[in-house]
């Protein structure tokens, strides 16, 4: 037993290895290779959850003369074994659902190798033991998604997409390197059990923390990687740009697993420090603030988007925000119930866009399709338990775990947040029914859309499967077992939390109904405020504004500095005074008789003043 999270974390390696160096030319072989390899993870790690037990095993990858040395190794614990159940069977889901939807790519290999490598990528992420293999693999998902997002990099907007999104997580990286240091320098450990047995051991953090805010500024730098993976504002921005990869690609990075890694190592993080330590520092409430901005912004955003992926983009930001605000209000069991629940039906809505994508010619405007109720049932039924799942209505899975968070909330006392996470709710009904209404229902609005037809059995039977997740997994008899940090829902009619979710499902459903349950166009379109929540905020156009104005300012002061002092002062200034101190010289030495006569008499001269007159 104690080999098989080896086996786990080197199988997808030793598949994109044999892939990229082997099977580069042998398209469908590569896809059935990976493809297999997925599904031996998924039953390993279903036999390792079927035993309950944990497990941990290391070795020393590297020794430092002073130093403890660098491990590589695993922890399974309950909360790593659901996570890893998510990477596992989402990634599996994916691989069977790309075995049709990408059948005609002209780089099926290194698709499928790009897989492999996440998958390997993200294993080491779950498994990790300590900062150090948790950082190294956290750069490892960060190429595997820059070069899944760039798949397609003969388009100039995959190829930028790939750069931002890998530039813009570089940017939380360095924040999140120098934050591990900083705890390193305060715990003295980079190890998860090192860092809970230091303060175990400690008594109150106070007593044992040089410095309570340097503290507080460790884990808002350390969530700084979080901010950039789990796309946090404002490192938002390379999200939605990110969905110019394929389909696929996009249900397994950026619904279920990439963008939940950020939330999974806070937890892990804030499980190892203590609650009661966090509950003294201020770091936890700056997190839980920037969760629900980012939440309610993207959220409002996707009010107004036309591309069916980038609805689900924003709506993953917005839903990602929740889990970031629950784990900084202290209640990370909220925050990991929900990225569990999530998972399985944020990676149902994206394959179910890839299904309508595929089947209407990758036309991707909503509002270029319209009546697939007719010509796709399977795919309106499961996309249709995918949108009432997030949209949390009762006995769905989506609904437990997100009344929790709404507990998280009021129990906190903090309501401004509780009616941030209540409205957030209702808006998520709300776009997540515009998107159903419009696409599905009413009459074909496109000729793609007239002659579209239900997809086959490779692209359904996973959508089925996640379908079935989408409304069991939130339950005691499924969630229970195999849910990491699992909430068991306690039926309280009165409780505030009820009363939000219950009021945001019935407002936003009637509010989407009245304005697109029977239109040709969006009746809000550009008009007063939605114009801003359709341009995103311009975020983007200050982003581009600042970078620009940035580097042209930092052009101009090094080209001034290169041209007056480096040019004008040092290189040509000393060749200047050569040439002078030459011209000089050069006049001294004419040849004349005469003027040597005058120089010499001079000299005479001064020589008898500096000896008579000066010694």
């Amino acid at each position: 037993m104690e080999s098989l999270p080896w086996l786990i974390l080197g199988l997808p390696l030793l598949t994109a290895a044999a892939i990229h160096l082997g099977l580069k030319k042998k398209q469908s072989l590569s896809a059935l290779v990976s493809t297999c390899s997925a599904a031996v993870t998924l039953v390993l790690t279903l036999v390792i959850i079927s035993k309950g037990s944990d497990l941990a095993g290391s070795f020393t990858w590297a020794s430092i003369p002073g130093f403890d040395g660098i491990e590589i190794g695993y922890e399974l614990n309950r909360l790593s074994r659901g996570m890893m159940l998510v990477v596992a069977g989402v990634g599996f889901l994916v691989h069977v659902f790309s075995l049709a939807y990408m059948r005609d790519d002209s780089a099926l290999a290194r698709y499928f190798c790009g897989l492999s490598l996440f998958m390997f990528s993200m294993t080491g992420i779950v498994l990790a033991t300590n900062f150090i293999m948790m950082f190294m693999f956290w750069e490892l998902v960060g190429l595997s998604s820059y070069l899944l997002i760039g798949h397609w990099y003969q388009k100039d907007s995959a190829a930028d997409a790939s750069k931002k999104a890998f530039l813009t997580n570089r940017i939380g990286d360095f924040g999140f390197m120098i934050g591990i240091l900083i705890l390193w320098g305060i715990t003295g450990s980079f190890t998860f059990n090192g860092i809970s047995e230091f303060f175990a051991d400690a008594g109150h953090p106070k007593t044992v923390v040089p410095s309570m805010t340097m503290f507080s500024a460790a884990i808002l730098l350390i969530f700084m990687g979080a901010m950039g993976k789990s796309a946090q504002a404002p490192l938002h921005v390379w999200l939605p740009d990110a969905m110019e990869g394929p389909t696929p690609v996009s249900a397994l990075i950026h619904a279920a697993t990439m963008v939940a890694a950020g939330v999974f190592m806070m937890v892990r993080f804030f499980s190892a420090v203590g609650m009661e330590t966090l509950d003294s520092i201020w770091g936890p409430d700056v997190i839980a603030w920037i969760g629900a901005i980012t939440s309610l912004l993207a959220a409002l955003m996707a009010t107004q988007q036309d591309d069916i992926k980038k609805i689900l983009a924003y709506s993953t930001l917005s839903q990602l925000g929740y889990m970031v605000m629950a784990v900084g209000l202290l209640d990370p069991e909220a925050g990991m119930f929900h990225l569990f629940t999530h998972a399985w039906f944020k990676a149902l809505l994206f394959l179910g866009s890839g299904a309508v994508i595929f089947a209407c010619h990758h036309e991707q405007n909503i509002w270029k399709m319209g009546g697939l109720k007719k010509t796709m049932p399977i795919t309106f039924l499961t996309f249709g338990i995918g949108t009432i799942a997030l949209c949390g209505v009762p006995g769905t899975a989506g609904f437990f775990s997100k009344e929790h968070i709404l507990e998280s909330a009021a129990h906190s006392g903090q309501w401004f947040l509780f009616g941030i996470a209540a409205l957030v709710a209702c808006l998520t009904t709300f776009y997540m029914f515009r998107l159903f209404f419009v696409a599905f229902l009413g009459k074909p609005r496109s000729e793609n859309a007239d002659h579209a037809k239900e997809v086959g059995p490779l692209m359904s039977a996973p959508l089925i499967v996640l379908a079935l997740m989408a409304i069991f997994s939130g339950y005691q008899f499924l969630g229970g077992k195999i849910s990491p940090l699992y909430k068991p829902f306690e039926f309280h009619p009165d409780a505030p939390a009820f009363i939000a979710s219950i009021s945001a499902v019935v407002i936003g459903l009637f509010l989407a109904w009245k304005l697109y349950g029977n239109t040709e166009n969006d009746p809000l379109e550009n008009k007063g405020v939605f114009k801003h929540f359709r341009n995103k905020f311009y975020i983007d156009e200050a982003y581009a504004k600042l970078v620009g104005y940035g580097q042209d300012t930092l052009a101009a002061f090094i080209h001034f500095f290169d041209e007056l002092i480096i040019n004008g002062f040092i290189v040509d200034g000393f060749s200047r005074a050569a040439g002078g101190f030459g011209r000089i010289f050069g006049r001294l030495q004419s040849g004349n008789l005469q003027g040597y006569a005058v120089l010499f008499g001079i000299g005479v001269l001064l020589v008898i003043y500096l000896t008579v007159f000066v010694s």
